[in-house]
Order: structure tokens, then sequence, then C-alpha cells
């Protein structure tokens, strides 16, 4: 928002200036301008990811490993232009809650650090229903979900998986354990949006490192992204390109 901001002030700017007379001095002055904000204005990052995790009770452990590995998120997007995060999270009685857009593993880890987990029920379709309108706020179009359990219906939060995918959202589900209802849900919402499901255990820091590499590359640089880090790395990352119809 800030740089759309600026950008109209510098279009208000150009045509109040209009009117003047074009001599060479104001024309130096205004080449100068011009590069000066060319070289100031950093360029947005090229993608944008919704981090979305359980905060209730028993995810503390996975929230520290994820706090820990994030980092690995910005530098693998960095070859795809980079990656602006906003982490989302739900916890105690009704608490779910965005935070601003950040473009660094500093900022990320600020603001995960500040929070901590605590008893409560999963809000699932509250992070579904924000995602939603985040798609005209912001452009975002990934939606990372890490969580153990699913205490919603069912039916409800495929609803507004399928609304998702039809914006071009893509969901990669990431549940830790093997409760079979989680696993049915979690792949019934990656499935409706085109996006990827994967599991991995408690503990597991390479495996959700490199889940999350994964999305972070889809998110920076789409499937031919994905696809350079499946034939890179393998393993975990080549099942989320599988899931999405890249190569094998």
């Amino acid at each position: 928002m800030g740089e759309n901001k600026r950008d109209g002030r510098d279009r208000d700017l150009a045509q109040r200036g209009s009117s003047a007379p074009d001599v060479g001095p104001s024309r130096d002055v205004d080449a100068f301008l011009k590069e000066a904000r060319a070289v100031a204005t950093p360029a947005a990052p090229a993608g944008r990811l919704i981090f979305a995790l359980d905060a209730t009770m028993s995810r503390q452990p996975t929230w520290d490993l994820a706090c820990q590995l994030q980092a690995e998120m910005f530098d693998t997007a960095l070859a795809g232009g980079g990656l602006a995060v906003q982490l989302v999270y739900f916890r105690g009685f009704g608490e779910c809650r965005a935070s601003r857009w950040v473009s660094d593993a500093g900022a990320l880890t600020a603001l995960m650090t500040r929070i901590d987990c605590r008893g409560g029920l999963t809000q699932i379709g509250r992070v579904l229903a924000h995602a939603r309108n985040e798609v005209s706020r912001s452009g975002a179009k990934v939606l990372v979900l890490v969580g153990d359990a699913v205490e919603e219906d069912a039916d409800g939060l495929c609803a507004l998986a399928g609304e998702l995918g039809l914006l071009g959202v893509r969901i990669f589900a990431f549940q830790e354990g093997h409760d079979a209802t989680v696993t049915g849900i979690f792949k019934e919402l990656s499935r409706l949006t085109g996006g990827a499901y994967a599991r991995f255990d408690s503990g597991a820091g390479t495996t959700l490192a490199a889940l999350l590499r994964g999305a972070a590359a889809y998110a920076s640089g789409g499937l031919p992204a994905l696809q350079r880090l499946a034939d890179r790395d393998g393993g975990e990352i080549r099942g989320l390109l599988t899931a999405m119809g890249g190569k094998r």
C-alpha cells in the first residue's frame, strides 16, 4: 500500500509541474529525481504466501520448529524474485489473527516469538475466509496450512476451498501426525485448489523445512521454480510437484 501511495504522489507532482516552462536546469533536476526514486524504491517481492499455523496448546513444539525453519522460505524464494509472508494463527477462545506482510526472516521471527500457544479449537474456516479476502487486497495466491487437527465441518471447509480454487489460490496443506480424519480433509482442501498435501512427523525438521521451501518456490516462481527445486533436492519437494501436476 505504501508503494502505491508513493506512486500516486509522484504522479501528482508530475502533473502539477507540467505547466511550468521546460527549461534546461528543470529537466536536469527532474531526471535526477526520477533516477533517485528508481534507486531508492526497492522492488516488491515477486511472491506472496500466507503462512497459517495452528497455535492451540498442543502445537508449541511445532510452532517453535516452524519459527526456526521459516528463514529457508525466504532464502529459497530469492531466486524467484523474493517473498512476502503474512502470518495467520488461531488459538484460545475464538482468536484468529493475521500479521502485516513481511519480506525477511528476521521480521517474521520477531512476530512468531511474541506468540505463545493456548488451548482452543481449530479455526481453519476463518483462515480460508481470510485467504479469500486477501486475493483482492494483496493478490496472495498461496496458502500454507500447518496443523494436526480439524474440529470443524468438513463440507463447510471444502466449500471455502472450492472458492479459493476458483480464485487461483493454491493450498499447501501440511499435516503433522497420522489422524485419518485430518488426512482426508487436508488432502481434499489441497485437491480442490490444485495445491498439494504432505505429512510430517513431530520433530521432523528436515521434512518440514523441505515442504516450506517447496511452497516458497512455487509462491515466488510458480511450477517452473518448483520443478527446478525438485530436480535439485528431490524427496518431499518432488512429491509436491507431482501432486500439482508437474514433471516427475
